[in-house]
């Protein structure tokens, strides 16, 4: 007879009978001898059973035999030996070598039991799962659960070897209605906004002969605008023309090139005619940590330094090293550390813009300070608006309700608006009028959310909304502005926010020449924070910004903004009007 326990074979052996019977005390054990044989790969383990007849001569032969999947088991070198040898029959050497023994038995045996069943579970669960198809497979080894799921197949987009492609620019209804048809259709398109890629505009003209927009091509053909795009779906000829395209030929290098990541339009700057004595004393002038009024200032200079610097590098008279002084200062290339004036000759402690304090928080800061000539501030704002709703356009909802950050923040749309935002860190805001510093903030603060959004993250705490609205920061015309310095200082007529006690700016903040004389309340619908319960995003212009905000709180109102429960005779408000 013959029996298995934990993997492991016993077979009792005895010289007149051969019998077979569970091994069930290892203590008995005599004499015990270890084999291995390398030509089957198996280990032996055989252990005499003394007595004083010959019958009671037996022994007791453990076979291993390694599985498939396990490295070919090898015996110590301290137990190599004949077959003939015997091991020395020491009472020590005896416990330690049969403790040993025993062990090691146990263990490959558990191992070999453990896998064998591994095995037969995985090939019984394959069965199963060709006869019943199952999506899941799941095995458990000793302590580790294993779930193997099969990938879905994604469904197969329409490959087309064509390109449909068309022009448009910001804010034109005719593009919106060509964009929302393609959408609609489910056809891949390419979008050229000469308002974002300002290079292109060349390239619509001579293609076209104009530059109204929106212009379709199918490949390099010219199809027209929104009149031809519905005389093609009204005649049924839109879909022929689609199908031709999906199984024509690839789109060739007469087609309109998709806009490409990465490259700027160049347009024509000059530097700043200060850039080049500012330069210099970045180089001379001994810019150091200095005490002041029981409080260290850093990275500054005194204004006598900076005449000094300029008499003996320009060679000028001293009141017009002074008078340069005055231009740096203007333009705000330096600063006084406490505010107090625009540039004397003195003791007085200055430093250049891109030592300033605030400039880590502030995200449209990049390493330098732009030393570009400031570019007007009406011109800027034009600019912004335009790529902020283009990036609406292609990446918000009809209603502006549900927005795609993480798209955003991997267009090309985003990234040149991230460019131009340093063309607001010198730029002269008192040139604008009332309604046009209105607009301007308006979309500034509206853009600045969805840049914090994608750098930071949206706000869940109280900590991280305080975060949010105040250490998130862009550097216009030389002064740090945050959410709620633009909002309470700013639009506000610098006003304390809810549960502050001090104003945004202080006496004697030069920020306080920039702030609206006149509130208008309905700027509150014009904002938006990035969250649900907010006004939908929309960027504003200067001639229409007041009707703008009527419209923006109108619309306000008709989605949900205000619940009249006429049972209870109450009207439900948010927390806006509290504002």
């Amino acid at each position: 007879m013959g029996s298995e326990e934990n993997g492991t074979e016993i077979q009792i052996q005895n010289p007149t009978h051969t019998q077979t019977q569970q091994h069930s005390n290892p203590n008995n054990i005599a004499s015990p001898e270890i084999h291995a044989n390398t030509s089957n790969n198996q280990i032996e383990i055989t252990s005499h059973y003394g007595g004083d007849d010959a019958e009671s001569d037996r022994h007791v032969t453990l076979v291993v035999h390694p599985h498939s999947l396990l490295p070919m088991p090898v015996p110590p070198q301290s137990f190599k030996s004949n077959e003939n040898d015997a091991v020395s029959s020491n009472d020590s050497n005896f416990s330690v070598g049969s403790f040993l023994r025993q062990r090691s038995s146990h263990l490959s045996a558990a191992i070999v039991k453990r896998v064998s069943s591994l095995r037969q579970s995985m090939e019984e669960k394959t069965n199963d799962d060709e006869e019943e198809n199952l999506e899941v497979t799941e095995f458990s080894l000793s302590g580790v659960k294993v779930t193997v799921t099969p990938k879905p197949e994604e469904e197969k987009e329409t490959s087309f070897k064509g390109r449909i492609s068309f022009f448009s620019k910001s804010n034109c209804r005719d593009c919106t209605a060509v964009r929302r048809f393609f959408k609609e259709k489910g056809i891949r398109y390419v979008e050229i906004n000469v308002d974002v890629f300002g290079e292109r505009e060349r390239e619509l003209r001579e293609r076209t002969g104009s530059g109204s927009v929106p212009q379709i091509f199918f490949n390099e053909k010219l199809i027209g605008g929104l009149v031809a795009l519905n005389s093609l779906r009204n005649s049924g000829e839109f879909d022929r023309r689609v199908a031709e395209i999906v199984a024509g030929k690839v789109a060739g290098g007469d087609s309109p090139a998709p806009p490409v990541y990465g490259f700027d339009y160049v347009e024509e700057e000059r530097a700043d005619e200060m850039v080049g004595v500012v330069r210099v004393l970045r180089l001379r002038l001994p810019i150091q940590d200095r005490l002041r009024r029981m409080k260290m200032v850093k990275n500054c200079f005194q204004g006598n330094e900076l005449v000094e610097a300029l008499l003996q590098n320009f060679h000028c008279a001293r009141n017009e090293a002074v008078e340069i002084g005055k231009q740096l200062s203007k333009k705000h290339f330096i600063h006084h550390v406490f505010g107090e004036n625009d540039f004397e000759e003195g003791n007085h402690l200055y430093r250049f813009l891109e030592h300033e304090p605030f400039i880590p928080r502030c995200f449209n800061f990049h390493d330098t300070t732009n030393d570009s000539e400031p570019k007007p501030a009406d011109s800027i704002f034009v600019r912004l608006t335009k790529i902020m709703s283009a990036i609406l356009e292609s990446y918000a909802s009809d209603d502006r309700q549900h927005v795609d950050y993480e798209a955003i923040s991997r267009s090309e749309e985003f990234r040149r608006y991230v460019n131009l935002t340093q063309d607001l860190q010198r730029v002269n805001l008192l040139e604008l009028s009332e309604n046009e510093k209105l607009a301007f903030f308006l979309n500034l603060y509206n853009a600045m959310v969805i840049h914090a959004v994608i750098s930071v993250g949206c706000p869940e705490g109280a900590i991280d909304r305080r975060s949010f609205f105040s250490d998130f920061q862009y550097l216009v015309g030389g002064h740090p502005y945050s959410l709620n310095m633009i909002k309470n200082g700013i639009l506000r007529c610098n006003r304390r926010s809810p549960y502050s006690l001090v104003k945004p700016f202080s006496t004697g903040d030069k920020r306080l020449e920039v702030a609206l004389i006149k509130l208008n309340p309905l700027l509150h619908f014009g904002l938006c924070n990035g969250t649900k319960s907010s006004p939908n995003v929309r960027f504003f212009t200067p001639h229409r910004v007041v009707d703008e905000l009527r419209g923006a709180a109108r619309e306000f109102f008709e989605n949900h903004g205000i619940e009249v429960d006429l049972e209870k005779r109450t009207v439900y408000l948010t927390r806006i009007f509290k504002w």
